[in-house]
């Protein structure tokens, strides 16, 4: 429902991570949520990240209303681009322990690039680090797709994935990525008000549980704390 997609937290750091975090938990699991349920979900999560404007989102929406099929095969191709980097993110966080189990993730990735830039141009740009930027300029029932490859492209090559953290499942963390520019890299949650508050709740609630239990054992000595 896009009410939903348009409430869904941009906590990644790079438009890229925004898109594995469109399920909750990211990690697979019986009952994932996912966020990219409809054409019209992705299409309002674009506009939100910036990924079209708003000319182009109305392109893409009317060649979308126009082709039902087209919005279909654009939705199953950004959510396989999504499914594809998460995978090669786990495998960068287990540090390379899966490595060579992404091989076809890469690939799949790498297909999808080359088919974006066989659709792409070379544009001058006034940025005085560089001298031309990849301008995907594809029809508009493919556009956000392309564009998705690109991004997940530059974050696998152009970005510091040293700073890549993950909210901690194993602590009641969602398991979406971020980027951690805290000085001292000490980011632990998407957000406190998301996942961090309730995780110490929890925690709390289970300490006080665990002490009326011992209080109620009389004759039992405490050990140390």
């Amino acid at each position: 429902m896009p009410d939903r997609i348009s409430r869904l937290p941009l906590i990644g750091g790079h438009r890229a991570l925004d898109l594995v975090n469109t399920v909750a938990p990211r990690i697979p699991v019986e009952a994932q949520d996912e966020y990219l349920a409809t054409p019209e979900d992705l299409l309002v999560w674009a506009g939100r990240t910036g990924l079209v404007d708003a000319s182009e989102a109305g392109a893409v929406g009317a060649a979308w209303a126009a082709s039902p099929a087209a919005a279909a095969r654009a939705l199953v191709a950004v959510r396989a681009t999504r499914d594809a980097l998460s995978a090669v993110l786990s495998a960068h966080l287990a540090r390379g322990a899966a490595a060579a189990a992404t091989r076809d993730e890469l690939e799949h990735l790498s297909l999808a690039w080359a088919a974006a830039a066989s659709r792409s141009r070379l544009a001058p740009t006034t940025d005085g680090r560089v001298a031309a930027r990849w301008a995907i300029d594809s029809s508009p029932a493919l556009l956000i797709a392309d564009r998705i490859s690109q991004d997940a492209v530059d974050l696998l090559c152009d970005v510091d994935l040293d700073r890549l953290g993950m909210c901690p499942v194993e602590e009641g963390g969602c398991g979406w990525l971020f980027l951690d520019h805290s000085r001292n890299r000490s980011r632990r949650w998407c957000t406190m008000e998301a996942c961090g508050t309730g995780s110490k709740a929890r925690r709390l609630t289970e300490r006080r549980r665990v002490a009326r239990g011992a209080a109620a054992r009389p004759g039992q000595v405490a050990g140390p704390a």
